[in-house]
């Protein structure tokens, strides 16, 4: 049998990422055939991970890529066991390659075919290639949770911490625009674009309660469907984004910034990590 050295042990470690006791054995295992040895502890690895995909994913990455032309927005969210994973170089370099390829790939109806396709940033690998190299080094799950493209115009924003992020699709303006309304979904989180898009059952509640307020106030009637207009508009500021005030000027509304700017704006998606997959946008 070869002598299986310290250094090819090493050396295999660093080109794998699998820990030393695996790239002994592998060595050992082929008798010393340097790239027989790394396909045998990466099958290796890939097994370990199969039989540990029911674990639980509560922490993880949302990661977004858009353009205003092409007109194209997608999201992604990778979710992993551990926070210190999460924020691992690797994950991060993953999750925006996933993003990417969402947007600029032939697109995917489900998580399983976006594996399939290539990694931008890695030539000759696929997509799910890498995440099972990740997975060997880590030995923890990866789980793409949910994706989502949309062909139109769109910018987007993910908050620092990777755990929240916003789709914002949008006609006319610019990427800088754009983005920045993006982070005031993501900061402020209304539940619709405009007033003519809020759940109605939201808005038939509010004034009811608005307008009981106004009995118990003593109000005449004949005033105070005029009061609960008046009211009614500090309800939509809350909720609606083209009424909120914006949070780099809070002087002026969303609106009125984005029409400055010669944005119409359309519809957002916002996703905060670990949510329902099933979470519809804002229309």
């Amino acid at each position: 049998m070869a002598e299986i050295t310290a250094a090819m042990v090493m050396k295999l470690r660093d080109e794998t990422g699998l820990p030393m006791m695996d790239c002994k054995k592998a060595l050992q295992e082929t008798n010393g055939d340097f790239e027989l040895a790394k396909q045998k502890a990466r099958e290796s690895g890939k097994k370990i991970m199969s039989i540990r995909q029911d674990r639980t994913t509560e922490e993880g990455r949302i990661a977004a890529y858009s353009t205003l032309d092409p007109p194209v927005g997608a999201m992604i969210e990778l979710q992993v066991e551990s926070a210190p994973v999460a924020k691992h170089e690797d994950l991060v370099a993953l999750s925006n390659d996933l993003a990417k390829q969402l947007a600029v790939g032939p697109g995917a109806d489900k998580p399983e075919d976006l594996w399939k396709q290539p990694a931008p940033s890695r030539k000759g690998m696929t997509l799910e290639q890498w995440k099972d190299e990740i997975e060997g080094k880590m030995r923890e799950v990866l789980r793409l949770a949910r994706i989502v493209r949309i062909d139109l115009p769109a910018g987007n924003y993910v908050h620092h911490d990777a755990k929240s992020g916003v789709l914002l699709v949008v006609e006319g303006g610019n990427d800088d625009l754009a983005k920045g309304v993006a982070m005031h979904v993501a900061a402020m989180k209304p539940k619709a674009t405009n007033t003519a898009e809020l759940e109605k059952s939201l808005v038939e509640k509010e004034r009811a309660i608005l307008t009981e307020q106004a009995r118990k106030e003593g109000k005449p009637e004949n005033i105070i469907e005029k009061m609960i207009e008046g009211r009614m508009r500090n309800f939509y500021a809350e909720h609606v984004l083209s009424e909120q005030p914006f949070v780099k000027d809070e002087k002026q509304t969303v609106g009125k910034v984005a029409a400055a700017g010669g944005m119409k704006l359309v519809k957002f998606i916002r996703w905060q990590l670990g949510e329902s997959a099933g979470e519809k946008p804002a229309a």
